[in-house]
């Protein structure tokens, strides 16, 4: 989906979701600024990230670089108009109107490649984590103990290259 970002200037995200600070992710947190709240929203993203990398495995176009998966969580945080609410998903979830264009970005976030294995782990047990396994929660713990890197838009196509 990068790749097709930074090609095309745009690209269509599944079902055009996203994720964001909305009004019910506000009134589900007693206290905390907008700053800590896009943290939920961008830790909401990246989990739904491996989601995609986990798709990457079912297709084998989507997700693979060079003959190899790509177990890295990729979240890209930008300006959009007016997406429509979908509180009956979860608190932080959006559908964007139109394809996410280049010029709405204002960074993207990458697991750096320390991360790999844990990213490669907490794919297999995403799902079993969102239904409430203790042990599958405690192995994405270790993939979200990683933190995202910050990558300006120009510098996408170089990231692209290394991966």
């Amino acid at each position: 989906m990068l790749r097709t970002l930074v090609a095309d200037g745009e690209f269509h995200p599944v079902s055009r979701t996203a994720f964001a600070v909305t009004p019910t992710l506000r009134e589900s947190y007693s206290s905390g600024d907008d700053e800590e709240l896009a943290e939920v929203a961008m830790n909401e993203a990246s989990r739904a990230s491996l989601r995609l990398v986990a798709a990457g495995l079912e297709d084998e176009q989507d997700g693979v670089v060079d003959g190899a998966v790509v177990f890295r969580r990729a979240v890209i945080a930008a300006d959009v108009e007016d997406p429509t609410l979908r509180p009956d998903l979860d608190d932080a979830v959006v559908r964007l109107k139109n394809p996410l264009l280049m010029s709405e970005v204002a960074s993207v976030h990458v697991d750096l490649e320390g991360a790999e294995s844990a990213v490669e782990k907490a794919v297999a047990v995403v799902d079993a984590a969102d239904m409430g396994d203790p042990d599958a929660e405690f192995v994405l713990g270790d993939a979200e103990d990683h933190s995202l890197a910050w990558y300006a838009t120009q510098e996408l196509p170089f990231l692209l290259e290394f991966l």
